[in-house]
This record gives structure tokens, sequence and C-alpha cells, in this order.
């Protein structure tokens, strides 16, 4: 091969490989995920008492997920959604603030939000005539990952978790027979 033809030829392979690489850096950013679940231990609710429940997410390093509350009605904020089986309730959901940060692509203007850790309090509860029984709750975070330069595709995180639903009148004591003293107040 001449000289011209080898030069051209390592052109055109280096601008398959660069082509191959973009390829791959699009599709890993399609697959990848920026923010895990922490899961969660069984939640216990008795009929008609809410139980306070907490979700934990953690945010990759070098990332952050706009707040629930973005500056700009452009953003996508993050969202915590459910898919309830029979009786259950998920409600009071708590959003933190949204931690206000300047980024090198716009210094002049700050957005809402989370990085590191994200916990989301909310109250598991049922009415006082549902039925008792364990029950799992599917759901997922729906979020926007970016980095100092640049967001990425809007994305799902699917989470689940077990609920025990127990009757307001039982307890552990009460089903192995053990009773309180009347005299105990």
């Amino acid at each position: 091969m001449s000289k011209p033809r080898t030069f051209l030829a390592f052109i055109a392979a280096l601008l398959c490989g660069s082509s191959l690489g973009a390829q791959q850096d699009t599709l890993s950013s399609k697959s990848r995920s920026y923010v895990g679940f922490e899961p969660l231990n069984t939640v216990t609710v008795k009929t008609g008492h809410p139980s306070p429940v907490e979700f934990t997410f953690h945010i990759q390093s070098g990332f952050h997920i706009n707040s629930s509350q973005p500056t700009t009605p452009e953003l996508i904020p993050t969202q915590l959604r459910f898919s309830l089986p029979g009786d259950l309730v998920i409600g009071r959901m708590q959003y933190p603030a949204g931690k206000l940060t300047s980024f090198p692509f716009d210094p002049n203007q700050k957005l809402s939000v989370y990085s590191n850790d994200l916990i989301i309090k909310a109250l598991v509860s049922t009415p006082s005539n549902a039925s008792a029984g364990m029950h799992t709750v599917h759901g997922e975070l729906r979020y926007q990952a970016c980095d100092d330069n640049a967001c990425y595709p809007p994305k799902k995180l699917p989470i689940e978790f077990n609920v025990n639903i127990t009757k307001a009148g039982s307890s552990r004591t009460r089903a192995h027979g053990n009773k309180q003293s009347s005299h105990i107040h």
C-alpha cells in the first residue's frame, strides 16, 4: 500500500474507533444508573395507625440530580411514585430542600439539586378494616442526573419493599400469652 492510502486507512480506522467509542459512551449512559436505592427492612403497619418510613438513595460521586422543586420549569424534578397493593396508602411525602449550587456552564445561576445521599420521608398507612398480611410495594424514583458539564436523559430507578399489615388490637406479647399486669400504668 502506498503511504497516502496507508495514512487514509489509519485515519478511517481512528474515525471508526472514535465513533464506536461515542456509541459505547451513549449506550453506557443509557444503561448507567447514577442513583442507588438502599433496601428497606419490612415495614410493619398496624391497621388505622400510620408508620413512618424513610427511603434512602445514594447519588453517585461526581453527579447530582435536580431537587423535587427545581429552580426553573425546564428542569425535571425528582419524584418518587408507587404502585400500591390493596389497602395501603403512602402519604405525607417529605422531600428535603435542594442545595442551591452554581455550575461552570452558568456560574451566575443557582440550581436546586441533591447530591450524595437523598432521604425522602413518608407515612405508610392502611384503614382500620384492612386485612392483615404481607404486601410488596413497587415504586420508582424518576430523576435526571447531571455532572458539572452535562445532563443525561431522565431515568426511572425501580424500587420495592415489603409491608406487613397487622391488626391494631394485636401485639406480639398478647399472641404469646404474656399479659401486662393491670397494676402497671
